[in-house]
C-alpha cells in the first residue's frame, strides 16, 4: 500500500447531519397571485416558474457543527456557519406563516462573511431553533469555546 499525496487521510467526522429542510412556497404567494391574474401576457408564467425553482432549490441543512444554506438554479452556491461562532436565534412567526404552521428562524453570528442566516418560511420553527440552540452548545463545549460580550 502506498502513500498518495494527492488523496487525504480519512479522518472520522462528528459532522452528522441532524436535520434539513427546505422554505414553503408560500414565500412565493404575492407572486404566484399576481402571475396568475396576467397569466395572458405569457412572461409571468415564466417568471411564476423562475420563482417557484429559486424556492426549491434553496435547501437548509443543520449538522452537529454547522449550519449550510445550498442555493441556486443554475449557479450554485453552499454558505457555512460553524455553529460555535452562533451568537443569538430568534424565532418569528407572522400571522400569514403561523395559519400554516410555519416560522422563520434567524440566527446571528460573529461570523464576518455572513452574520445574520435566516431560515424562512419552513416546517417545525420552533423545533428547528431548539436543535440550533442545543447543537450550538454542545459544540462550544466539544471546542472548550466561550461567548464574551464586551459592551
Amino acid at each position: 500500500m502506498t502513500n498518495d499525496a494527492r488523496t487525504e487521510p480519512h479522518v472520522p467526522s462528528s459532522d452528522e447531519l441532524v436535520w434539513q429542510g427546505s422554505p414553503s412556497q408560500l414565500l412565493n404567494f404575492p407572486v404566484f397571485l399576481v402571475c396568475a391574474l396576467l397569466f395572458w401576457l405569457v412572461i409571468p408564467i415564466f417568471v411564476a416558474l423562475w420563482k417557484w425553482l429559486v424556492v426549491r432549490n434553496l435547501r437548509y441543512e443543520l449538522t452537529t457543527e454547522r449550519l449550510r444554506v445550498r442555493s441556486g438554479v443554475l449557479n450554485k452556491a453552499l454558505e457555512e456557519l460553524e455553529l460555535y461562532r452562533v451568537r443569538d436565534y430568534k424565532l418569528e412567526q407572522p400571522l400569514i406563516l403561523r395559519l400554516f404552521s410555519l416560522g422563520n428562524v434567524t440566527v446571528t453570528s460573529t461570523d464576518v462573511s455572513q452574520p445574520t442566516v435566516t431560515l424562512r418560511a419552513i416546517i417545525n420553527s420552533e423545533q428547528v431553533r431548539e436543535q440550533i440552540r442545543f447543537y450550538v452548545e454542545d459544540c462550544r463545549t466539544r471546542k472548550r469555546v466561550r461567548a464574551i460580550d464586551l459592551e
